[in-house]
């Protein structure tokens, strides 16, 4: 049986969850397809031990924390960002490093959703007599790993749409230029999303008109994202920048060995997924890009892919950069959509965040209808 969700937490707990919360931000781009965690240990009002996770396949938050305190983790307090693991995967379970090292209590942030874990670590560490508490700054914790409990509790990615338009809602010239309407801070902080993120999505078109790379350059990053292109009929060019650098998987609906082997020979994977329209199974790629472990999605097309990846329901949330000028009403806007012969088929967002980026504002926005992860 779980603790009670949300027990009374002290100013020091929430104190110390915020810096295992921060440590745990440190993995921002490598974890993947792990979640972030940090872990922070106290004793005796101090902090004897300190660790994050850092890249799968490595030491959990909880193990690099306990070989910082040595000796001194006993009858600590451990914090920690999310459940601590309980079962055998790349690495043992963090529960019983905890048990042997005698922490007296642990506070987790949240329950972890990975329905292997999901409740089962903190039933041990109390089986072995070691008391826990839940819930402190969940949905700080929640929103750090959004991506990973989405793909463990839906099956899919979280994916989010970013779209750089002008002030008039504008993405780029009825002849496809694009290039560029942000600013210089703006396309710098697209690169930190995009290094947080599993995946980079884009279409055909943005790869036929700008000949993107869609690495991420502006930030330190040891990790690129797997860049995706939907491309139903394979017209994907074989000069393509993004095929120089790997990592590529190219989405198709047609087959055509011939163009599928030619790009294989470029280093790009090509997965066959159509939908009974003849085009790429969006809701169906994101199903596939889930059981290959990515857990956050940006999205980075033009207005007909964004259109669709809303009409088919891929999109959680909206990550829109706003430039202060004006392009006019011939030009592109932001998404395919069907006109509305009633305004109250609109639908709803609330704005999560806005922020000036150098001159243009980001706004990051979510489906009010949008379920709970």
């Amino acid at each position: 049986m779980l603790p009670e969700p949300f027990p009374m937490f002290s100013a020091l707990d929430h104190q110390y969850m915020a810096q295992a919360l921060r440590l745990a931000r440190r993995g921002l781009y490598t974890t993947t397809p792990n979640p972030r965690v940090g872990c922070v240990l106290v004793k005796e009002g101090r902090v004897v031990g300190e660790g994050w996770h850092e890249k799968a396949g490595r030491p959990h938050a909880e193990i690099h924390a306990l070989q910082d305190a040595g000796e001194s983790a006993r009858g600590a307090v451990a914090y920690v960002s999310l459940e601590p693991c309980s079962h055998h995967g790349r690495t043992p379970p963090c529960t019983e490093a905890l048990i042997a090292a005698g922490v007296a209590r642990v506070v987790a942030a949240m329950e972890d959703p990975n329905p292997r874990v999901a409740g089962q670590g903190l039933d041990r560490l109390r089986e072995a007599g070691i008391e826990t508490a839940l819930g402190l700054m969940e949905e700080e914790s929640r929103e750090l790993n959004i991506g990973f409990h989405s793909r463990m509790t839906r099956q899919r990615p979280w994916l989010r749409l970013k779209v750089a338009a002008s002030l008039d809602g504008k993405t780029a010239l009825n002849n496809g230029q694009s290039q560029w309407i942000t600013g210089p801070e703006a396309r710098r902080d697209a690169h930190g999303w995009r290094a947080r993120s599993c995946a980079v999505l884009t279409g055909i078109g943005t790869v036929r008109d700008d000949d993107p790379r869609l690495t991420a350059r502006e930030v330190s990053t040891s990790r690129q994202p797997l860049r995706v292109v939907v491309d139903s009929r394979l017209e994907t060019p074989l000069n393509a920048r993004l095929l120089e650098d790997g990592g590529v998987l190219i989405a198709c609906a047609v087959e055509d060995a011939r163009r599928a082997e030619a790009l294989r020979q470029r280093g790009a994977e090509v997965v066959l997924i159509p939908n009974v329209a003849g085009k790429v199974d969006l809701p169906g790629l994101m199903e596939e890009l889930a059981r290959r472990g990515i857990n956050e999605v940006l999205a980075e097309a033009g207005f007909k892919l964004n259109g669709s990846l809303l009409r088919e329901g891929c999109v959680d949330e909206l990550l829109i950069y706003q430039a202060p000028i004006l392009i006019g009403d011939q030009a592109r806007g932001m998404f395919d959509l069907p006109e509305l012969q009633q305004l109250s088929g609109k639908r709803e967002l609330d704005i999560r965040d806005l922020r000036k980026v150098g001159r243009d504002l980001r706004f990051l926005a979510r489906f009010r209808t949008h379920p709970s992860i």
